[in-house]
Formats: C-alpha cells, structure tokens, sequence
C-alpha cells in the first residue's frame, strides 16, 4: 500500500466529471483544510463561469464520499510551522500539506508545476497517473 497525500487540486482532478480511478490498494491523506479549500476552488469556478453550480456541487458531493482520511492535529500545524520558517513562506496552508506528506505519507500529488518545483527535495513527490488502479 502507498499513502499518497493530495493538494486540493488533486483532489479535484480525481473527482472530476469523469472521476479517476484510484487503486484500492492506495491510501489518500490530505489535511483537514482540504475541505474549505476544494469548497472555495468550485465556488471560485462557478463564478468564473467554467461549471454550473449543479456540476460544481454533485463534485462536492463526490469529494465528500472519496475515501482519503483528513488530518490535522497539533504535531501536524507545528511541522507544517517549522517547514513555513525553513522554507521561507509566510503561509502554513500548504505546508500543511507538505507536513502530513513527511510524516505520515510516500509522497505528495499536485497538478501544480511551480509548487512541485519548490518542495522538491522537501518532501517525495508522485505524479497523478502513480494513483490509477492499474
């Protein structure tokens, strides 16, 4: 089994209109935050004009019924503190992400180019397609 930690984009790709099939034998992490901010990026679509709010909630729906455990204690925010200092960003959002990643998780997922470009090094990173059944 690999533990794969997905950012919200990624999320969103694998509950899509046309979700992906996960393998079964993968666990998804995520911290809990992921939900306000999958909640935000489709208000932020539907008000974009790129899906109907129809659409963007039935994804909403899906992602609430995605099999991925959310996590978000304290060793977890004073990590992703720590990685925040080091790496020089005034955020924790996504050292959040990156936080879990180091301590619970093979690697982190994101569809962003620029993020996987900063935290490489900083955490395993895992294309999209590693989380397809087979």
């Amino acid at each position: 089994m690999t533990r794969f930690v997905l950012d919200a984009g990624a999320v969103l790709h694998v509950t899509g209109a046309t979700p992906a099939d996960v393998d079964p034998g993968h666990e998804l992490l995520a911290p809990t935050l992921v939900r306000s901010q999958t909640l935000s990026l489709l208000h932020e679509a539907v008000a974009r004009g790129e899906m109907s709010t129809e659409a963007a909630l039935a994804q909403h729906e899906r992602i609430g019924r995605l099999r991925m455990r959310l996590l978000g204690d304290a060793v977890l925010r004073r990590v992703a503190w720590k990685l925040a200092d080091q790496l020089g960003w005034p955020e924790t959002y996504t050292t959040e992400y990156l936080a879990l990643t180091q301590l619970q998780a093979d690697a982190f997922v994101t569809l962003d180019p620029e993020l996987a470009r900063l935290v490489e090094g900083v955490v395993a990173l895992a294309s999209i397609d590693e989380l397809r059944a087979p």
